[in-house]
């Protein structure tokens, strides 16, 4: 299937997640979109029953397109922890509860490496971003950074596992980033899971 370029005007931004609609808005805001998120619409939540990160990126993605009537853009990230068999990995935010406590989701990324005595704290993000248009037509955009699970948690900035995450060839955890630098390297080339896999859909699609 062809692939399409997104034309300048409304782009809904498929999130209720106040931390991804923060960074996505970011990448976005040079390309002169008008951009809405699924909550400034009122769009419900749609369950997210997929078992990838591209199958509930487009759950997410062509529930906003179709109700709204316009394109729209979708993340599903997690965090995958190589000793868990990449566990929480698609399940990450349930690992945080009902709540969304992500330092409960974090105890239990440490209690689980701690319960099999595991010596390997390679782990990595996912992010997947999907762009659909109200037709039905998708496209996928992914995106990893590779680094270690460290514990205690560092740093206040950031949302979701980024203080136990220090990607390679870095001290700080994501935590302890500010966004700016989270997204890209001193070269500027991208950092963040999150903009690698922007940066591969901005290739594409703008």
């Amino acid at each position: 299937m062809e692939n399409r370029r997104l034309e300048p005007g409304r782009l809904v931004v498929a999130s209720h997640n106040k931390g991804k609609l923060k960074e996505i808005n970011q990448l976005l805001e040079p390309f002169g979109f008008e951009v809405v998120s699924a909550g400034d619409l009122d769009l419900p939540e749609p369950v997210e029953d997929g078992d990838t990160f591209e199958a509930n990126a487009a759950i997410k993605a062509l529930a906003s397109a179709k109700v709204s009537g316009y394109p729209a853009l979708a993340d599903d990230s997690g965090f995958c922890v190589e000793a868990l068999d990449n566990d929480p990995g698609v399940y990450s935010a349930r690992w945080a509860g009902p709540g969304k406590d992500f330092s409960v989701a974090m105890q239990k990324v440490e209690d689980k490496l701690q319960e099999l005595g595991a010596e390997n704290r390679n782990a990595y993000f996912v992010a997947v971003l999907c762009v659909a248009w109200p037709d039905g037509h998708t496209q996928f955009y992914r995106g990893e950074v590779h680094g270690k699970a460290i514990w205690p948690p560092r740093g206040l900035e950031g949302f979701g596992y980024d203080p136990m995450f220090v990607p390679d060839g870095f001290e700080k955890t994501f935590g302890e980033m500010d966004q700016a630098s989270k997204q890209r390297n001193p070269d500027g080339s991208a950092l963040s899971h999150r903009a690698r896999a922007f940066d591969l859909f901005k290739a594409e699609c703008l």
